[in-house]
């Protein structure tokens, strides 16, 4: 038994202006045996192909994985160009191959592709035929529709934001494969597409709207007496395609009809929920909760999540904290590679005047000019030490930690959200040293920062990662879904 491997991965804000290129792409890029030694053992979707493929003694045949993370648009370089260097893997190993394993995100966006997932698929069901076994494990944060299915056998999603499971749906998908190849499954697939839009801040799967219908999930996969695998996806409301939304996917045992049932059951209870899933949290505006932070001192610190920063770059509450004169809190992995330049020339040690942040687009808030002590400037790698992404390698690029006033800023080069310890750990730090820690992520921190945190505060700006989705330039959103819609078809 002899399976393919590849990856395509980048969660899109199509309103951006910063768009992701095939030289982007190619930075953080691995082929062939490169990957199987990166991603053995890490909490990943790869690492989970690799887990099954050797357990089950399959040989692999790994081609290319490009990852980046959420950002902007791709270019249509980028999607065309690893979808043909796949497919031409493909076609060349055809008649050694037994199915095909991809890890897609989703919700990557291009200007020619409003839905690139199905263009590589499609793409890739052309190099190998229509009896070769195809499969992909995807972001639950996808969006999907029939057309980006049409060409798999099966399809998988996370099952959990903070995404922990990641390993675990890279395994789901695997052992899939191997039992359709073994001829102990044959998979049959149905979606459904309730019409409803969420901020992804309100996609953290322990809330309790979300909570329970993922229960539901749960107790009808348990229940089921044959194969049967729900995946429940939030959708990535930025990614601004026909599209963008909710998904129930259900994978069955030759059971199309009941994948149909269980998926458009769940999908109603999307529906009947919208309003509870859409509000599931208060949101503050930025001098609100700097008030309540300063008024409310605490032992633990206070996360100021400011959500609606796509690129790791927005500034406006480290901006208000500067105005303040507020110390005692960090702002960590601001991503900024002219900040981080600027603070090697300075050198580790000695102050010097730099400009922080505010660099993507109109909407990331005021570029602050600063006087900042130098405390460490250089190229900085590690390993993932948190649950998500477990064992995966980082590579921040030139990075920095200043000193701005009473506020930790550390600034990187490359694009990586701060979700767990590692953003102090690797300067030699703790997050638990502050009274106030200003992080970017959606969901994911919650692993790490909820049991630490003494409370976390959702601060809403105009970047283009907003709680109303209402104010986004939408172009070509389902408009009959919600919230466009108060009753969605």
């Amino acid at each position: 038994m002899r399976i393919a491997i590849a990856g395509f991965h980048i969660e899109s804000v199509s309103f951006l202006p910063v768009v992701s290129t095939y030289a982007d792409f190619e930075q953080g890029c691995q082929r062939g045996a490169d990957i199987i030694a990166a991603l053995r053992g890490t909490n990943t979707v790869i690492g989970g192909f690799i887990d099954i493929c050797e357990q089950e003694g399959a040989e692999m045949e790994p081609i290319v994985n490009a990852y980046r993370g959420a950002l902007g648009p791709a270019s249509d370089e980028a999607v065309e160009r690893y979808a043909q260097e796949i497919a031409a893997a493909l076609r060349t190993r055809r008649d050694e191959l037994d199915g095909v394993l991809l890890h897609l995100h989703g919700a990557s966006w291009a200007p020619s592709y409003l839905d690139p997932e199905r263009y590589i698929i499609d793409t890739v069901r052309a190099a190998i035929g229509p009896g070769m076994p195809l499969m992909v494990a995807f972001d639950y944060h996808g969006n999907l529709d029939a057309g980006t299915l049409r060409n798999l056998d099966a399809a998988f999603a996370y099952q959990q934001s903070p995404h922990t499971d990641m390993g675990e749906t890279g395994r789901r998908a695997a052992r899939c494969l191997v039992r359709t190849l073994r001829g102990e499954l044959r998979p049959a697939m149905a979606i459904a597409k309730p019409g409803v839009l969420v901020p992804s801040i309100f996609s953290a799967t322990a809330l309790p709207c979300l909570a329970g219908i993922l229960a539901e999930a749960r107790e009808l996969e348990s229940a089921e007496p044959g194969y049967l695998d729900i995946s429940v996806m939030a959708g990535f409301s930025y990614a601004d395609a026909p599209n963008t939304g909710f998904s129930v996917l259900c994978v069955t045992d030759a059971a199309p009809d009941r994948a149909r049932e269980l998926a458009e059951r769940l999908g109603d209870r999307i529906r009947a929920r919208r309003h509870d899933l859409y509000h599931a949290l208060p949101v503050m505006g930025v001098r609100q909760a700097v008030d309540y932070v300063l008024a409310h001192p605490a032992a633990k610190p206070y996360v100021l999540l400011e959500h609606a920063d796509r690129m790791n770059d927005s500034t406006y509450v480290l901006a208000e904290l500067l105005a303040r004169g507020v110390g005692g809190a960090a702002v960590p992995f601001l991503m900024d590679p002219q900040a981080a330049r600027r603070a090697a020339e300075i050198g580790a040690g000695n102050t010097g005047a730099i400009e922080l942040g505010g660099w993507s687009s109109e909407r990331a808030g005021p570029r602050l000019r600063v006087e900042a002590r130098v405390l460490q400037a250089g190229p900085m790698q590690f390993r993932v030490s948190g649950r998500m992404n477990h064992g995966m390698p980082v590579d921040l690029g030139p990075s920095a930690l200043l000193q701005v006033g009473g506020i930790s800023v550390s600034v990187t080069s490359n694009y990586v959200f701060g979700v767990d310890e590692d953003p102090f750990r690797i300067y030699g730090l703790k997050s638990t040293d502050f009274d106030m820690i200003v992080l970017r992520s959606k969901t994911h921190f919650r692993h790490h920062y909820e049991p630490l945190a003494q409370e976390i505060l959702i601060v809403d700006t105009p970047d283009y990662g907003p709680a109303d989705l209402t104010t986004l330039p939408y172009r070509h959103a389902d408009r009959s879904a919600y919230p466009f819609c108060n009753t969605p078809s």
